[in-house]
């Protein structure tokens, strides 16, 4: 173990084998095993969980009762060597639990300026893109894949496999069972497409014409006369964006199907 014994709590339980930062904070009563390594000015909270195999970034902040890179709950998990990774500045709150990879090296992954709400749930070998935001008590199934800048409202399950785009935004209590494309407000029950989540792609900085763009594409895709291939071969011979080839690729690559429009 290494690190500044005044910013280690007397009561917080730590391995030997840890590797944490001179300058990380760990709160009475938290946990750390071993293999574990704790990066500069990270926070643990009190009664915290950081399991083997876990490697904190920078900034990284931990709140009280959070149990972070325990071992997957998947019944074929076989108590493999697996990891969890968390990026910088990331903020995990209040009693957040987050599984590390179900297989042999396998990783979950959560990117950086992340904020992760109480109760949420992040299961193994999910994979979190940068400025990501999940509300209180989102519960998502194992290999879950959530892009850069995308939201989530409260108390949404997402469904194992699922993709969500970059800058998408789920509305709060609705089931996520397929895949959510790129820029768009999914909400209602079933899930489906909502317009374009344009308070977020403001926010993020996009211009008056790139969302009229997306506008546009998304009028293709969801359109009544066509089929999402229909739409994406139609779409194939208009002019060329950024914008466009990310929307066709998240739908090309797509393996449960997109939500409905």
């Amino acid at each position: 173990m290494t690190g500044k014994t005044n910013l280690i709590h007397p009561t917080a339980i730590i391995s030997e084998s840890a590797k944490i930062h001179p300058t990380a904070k760990i709160s009475p009563f938290a946990v750390v095993e071993g293999e574990t390594k704790i990066g500069e000015n990270c926070e643990v909270g009190a009664n915290a969980f950081i399991g083997a195999g876990t490697t904190l970034a920078k900034g990284v902040k931990i709140f009280t009762g959070a149990a972070i890179g325990g071992i997957s709950q998947d019944l074929k998990f076989n108590n493999e060597e697996s990891f969890l990774q968390v990026g910088e500045n990331t903020i995990l709150r209040e009693f957040v639990t987050v599984n590390r990879g179900t297989e042999k090296g396998s990783t979950t992954q959560i990117g950086k300026n992340c904020l992760v709400m109480s109760y949420t749930h992040i299961a193994h070998d999910c994979k979190i893109g940068n400025s990501v935001i999940l509300a209180n008590s989102v519960q998502m199934g194992g290999y879950v894949e959530i892009d850069d800048f995308a939201g989530v409202g409260g108390i949404v399950p997402i469904h194992q496999f699922v993709k969500i785009g970059k800058f998408a935004y789920i509305g709060g209590g609705y089931r996520v069972p397929k895949d959510v494309p790129p820029f768009i407000l999914a909400a209602e029950e079933p899930l489906k497409f909502c317009g374009l989540n344009v308070v977020g792609l403001r926010r993020r900085g996009f211009s008056r014409e790139q969302i009229s763009e997306l506008k546009k594409i998304y009028k293709t895709i969801f359109s009544p006369k066509l089929n999402v291939q229909q739409a994406l071969e139609k779409l194939q011979t208009e002019p060329d964006s950024n914008e466009k080839q990310e929307v066709l690729n998240f739908i090309k690559n797509s393996k449960r199907g997109i939500i409905s429009g």
